[in-house]
């Protein structure tokens, strides 16, 4: 537990720093929060950065808000799934649209982030718990939620928080490991927002996002 905490000392402030960016996201316009919203359809099984630089990309062509999802699927060459998840935002974006202008910052209720979360996987095609907590992380509601992909699952094997690694996560079995990490974050006193930064920057070999 004492590595833990040594780990977690020397990047304490790099990951306070991150988080206060993902804050500072959601007081910018609806397209930077669907900028984020698409990255999170584009992370399953391919690497952060890939997604990241399609969705860049996409946003500074003006691809991502205006046009159709062929048009995406071009400049998504190195995500997994590719064709898949073009449509996914495509049909996502068409849905949000109010008046031809992108609406998803009024669905996000910051008094039942919970809430919002289930709004979202019933909504948003191609989102999970996973991708569904990975997004409101990232626009700086993540505190007391769990981003649960495969580095973050394999340390709570490494710690004795679960026994294994789960082929597969039902819902429910979902909320019974957040609840899990939530209590393990409260016994080590490292929130549950900076224990999923540190350990996947132990993978990633970056605080990224």
């Amino acid at each position: 537990m004492q590595n833990l905490h040594e780990k977690y000392v020397e990047k304490k402030h790099s990951i306070e720093q991150r988080l206060q960016e993902f804050r500072e996201v959601f007081s910018r316009d609806d397209n930077e929060i669907f900028a984020e919203l698409a990255f999170c359809i584009c992370t399953p099984q391919s690497r952060a950065r890939n997604a990241w630089n399609a969705v860049e990309k996409m946003k500074a062509n003006g691809i991502l808000y205006n046009g159709s999802a062929e048009g995406m699927l071009k400049w998504m060459a190195g995500v997994r799934f590719n064709n898949n998840k073009s449509r996914h935002i495509y049909e996502v974006r068409e849905k949000l649209k109010e008046n031809s202008k992108i609406r998803i910052k009024d669905k996000i209720n910051a008094s039942d982030i919970l809430a919002t979360r289930e709004w979202l996987v019933q909504n948003i095609k191609g989102y999970g718990y996973k991708e569904a907590s990975h997004f409101l992380r990232n626009i700086g509601f993540g505190e007391n939620i769990a981003i649960l992909d495969r580095h973050i699952l394999k340390h709570l094997v490494d710690h004795g928080v679960i026994n294994e690694v789960p082929k597969s996560i039902t819902p429910k079995m979902y909320k019974e490991i957040e609840q899990k990490l939530i209590g393990f974050s409260k016994q080590v006193n490292i929130p549950p927002a900076h224990l999923d930064l540190l350990w996947w920057s132990e993978e990633a070999g970056e605080i990224f996002k």
